[in-house]
């Protein structure tokens, strides 16, 4: 049985590292959701990252409601850097270690840019398109000497991230450090459900996103590579709605996964 550790200052830290997670969450939630009702209603929008922090803070006290995803935002890029440089659990130096916390790192970097756009969006100063960060990087990559083969890195990197996420689904690997024993047995089939379902459609789209990233590469086009939203409507005009939509469900399920994991998770400090 993992022993209490009642330190206060440790104590913070976890709930900070608790809330960020948590945080992720509802922005998975929020980015599945829209997508999924965008598929079977008559509201919602195809989108990313940025598209939900945008629809947050046009609904009633969304500054409010923003300002508090954007403090979740930090505790998890807290936690990831925590994980990269502070190595609680562990990782090492060895390469299957030295390859985890870079992956942290990078997890760490995005939020923190995503972070960027939600400060721009409070202070009036807009911000960028689901696509539109993704697509300037590929850009600017294709200006450069070799530029071909940087964005194919890119794509490789993509690919390498959703073959992983499908792993984690089909291995059982994303119930590492879950508390399982506490949970009773109606929670624990959500987390178990929710979290193989979700971390399928990340990596489904994810895929996409490297297939996307691929073809720029090829056709040495910018404009055709892209984000989340990009990959779905990459997926709804390829495969048809009804399997878009189902793909967003399943990030929705996974924003519940991380929203389950948030409390669960056996935390380090």
């Amino acid at each position: 049985m993992e022993k209490e550790d009642l330190n206060p200052s440790k104590e913070k830290k976890k709930k900070v590292a608790r809330f960020g997670i948590a945080t992720k969450g509802v922005v998975y939630v929020l980015i599945g959701g829209l997508s999924a009702w965008a598929a079977f209603g008559s509201g919602g929008k195809k989108t990313g990252s940025d598209g939900a922090l945008k629809f947050l803070i046009d609904q009633p006290f969304g500054q409010v409601m923003l300002w508090v995803v954007t403090f979740g935002l930090a505790g998890y890029v807290f936690w990831r850097m925590y994980q990269t440089f502070g190595d609680p659990e562990d990782e090492g130096l060895d390469a299957k270690g030295i390859a985890r916390r870079i992956a942290y790192f990078v997890s760490g970097i995005f939020y923190m840019f995503l972070i960027y756009t939600a400060v721009q969006l409070l202070v009036g100063s807009g911000g960028g398109g689901s696509g539109g960060g993704n697509e300037s990087m590929i850009q600017k990559l294709l200006e450069k000497d070799y530029g071909r083969w940087l964005v194919a890195v890119v794509a490789l990197l993509f690919l390498g991230k959703a073959l992983y996420q499908m792993f984690r689904a089909y291995s059982g690997k994303f119930k590492d450090k879950l508390k399982e024993s506490g949970m009773d047995e109606k929670k624990q089939k959500l987390m178990i459900n929710s979290g193989r379902v979700g971390y399928t459609a990340r990596g489904l789209v994810l895929g996409m996103i490297a297939y996307l990233t691929v073809r720029a590469a090829i056709t040495y086009d910018a404009s055709k590579a892209g984000g989340t939203k990009d990959a779905f409507e990459f997926i709804q005009n390829e495969f048809g709605t009804i399997v878009f939509g189902i793909i967003a469900l399943g990030l929705l399920a996974y924003g519940v996964f991380m929203i389950i994991k948030a409390s669960q998770r056996k935390m380090y400090f």
